[in-house]
């Protein structure tokens, strides 16, 4: 009988669920299935159709552990969705599982335990710099919006920290971007303005509405000006790739506002241990968060460039890296002292969850 763990990436758009198989190499992927989140009541009743689905292997397998990486904050093991009317509680669906070792925690932090796992496929190098034994790690994830968390060294491995440092104040650091500021506030009716409304996906979009707004002839993208959409980022980037003036301008303001936002968490968590880039817009922009212009902003911390400088730079590019972390952290769950696999579990054929 194959023991398992079960991992979960749950978020208000899409939700993945998949059964890991513990090896002596490590984890295997044995079954993965995707959900549109929206077309469902909630988790349990997606979990229940998910552990009923018949196994493409066919073989028997021993459920010993469980993690939900949710897209919102986690408080006593519950989180409400950011996005979407879903609470996700850890003490019920451990009990519909029958497992001990179950454990929800956020999507961004749940990173943390994926890092030290990561094949080499799984990231590029954006800066060497030199990476200090038992040092914090920080992740900036872009994506709809920005999402922060660190991961601290203890005897056991790393344990996460969450963050919700993407909603700390915009701060200008040019006059354009004091000019975009202020436009934000008032066509947002805001009386502050977060990081997250400019370095992430939604903020590309919402520069590329600020400079529609003074551009002064026709232009492409006008008819889509004031439409709140969620391809305007996605126009944007694109104008910018065929060589659209206005659209490089937006993209070379995103990404130096994407610089400044890794610049500040690297002075927050003093992560001497690496800085990683994570989220789906990461890696459509790889090419820009390698250029000059965004390292350049991130190592512009004033007297603390040269500690910036030295700090190793990764983007994460594994399509599914929050289901593999929310996997390593299920063994992990999973292990006992000794680091073999805890007893218990059931025959996942056998389960239903509660709703």
């Amino acid at each position: 009988m194959t023991t398992t763990v079960l991992a979960a990436d749950v978020g208000g758009t899409k939700t993945a669920l998949a059964f890991y198989g513990l090896t002596e190499e490590g984890l295997r992927l044995q079954r993965q299935h995707r959900y549109a989140s929206r077309e469902w009541p909630c988790l349990e009743r997606m979990l229940t159709d998910f552990l009923q689905r018949e196994d493409p292997d066919g073989m028997p397998t021993r459920l010993v552990g469980a993690c939900f990486a949710v897209a919102g904050p986690v408080q006593q093991g519950q989180a409400r969705l950011t996005n979407l009317d879903w609470v996700v509680d850890q003490q019920k669906l451990a009990r519909s599982l029958g497992l001990t070792a179950v454990e929800v925690v956020n999507d961004i932090a749940v990173l943390v335990y994926g890092l030290p796992h990561l094949q080499p496929a799984m990231a590029v190098e954006l800066q060497a710099g030199e990476p200090q034994p038992g040092g914090t790690v920080a992740i900036l994830s872009l994506g709809t919006g920005l999402g922060m968390a660190m991961g601290v060294s203890t005897p056991t491995g790393l344990a996460w920290c969450p963050s919700e440092g993407g909603h700390q104040e915009f701060s200008p650091c040019t006059t354009r971007e004091w000019q975009l500021r202020q436009w934000l506030l008032a066509d947002l009716g805001l009386e502050r303005l977060s990081v997250e409304r400019v370095a992430s996906g939604t903020g590309l979009g919402h520069i590329g509405r600020w400079l529609l707004s003074t551009h002064p002839g026709p232009h492409p993208l006008k008819p889509q000006f004031g439409d709140s959409t969620a391809d305007l980022p996605a126009r944007v980037a694109a104008g910018a790739d065929q060589g659209d003036a206005l659209c490089q301008e937006a993209l070379a303001l995103w990404t130096e506002a994407c610089g400044t936002a890794a610049g500040n968490l690297l002075l927050t968590s003093l992560c001497t241990g690496g800085l990683w880039l994570a989220g789906g817009v990461t890696v459509k922009q790889l090419p820009r968060l390698r250029s000059p212009r965004f390292l350049q902003r991130l190592q512009r911390v004033g007297r603390f460039q040269p500690l910036a400088a030295k700090v190793p730079v990764h983007a994460v590019t594994a399509p599914e890296a929050g289901l593999f972390a929310a996997a390593q952290r299920a063994r992990r769950l999973a292990s006992g002292p000794s680091g073999s696999a805890r007893q218990g579990g059931r025959p996942w054929g056998n389960m239903g969850i509660d709703s």
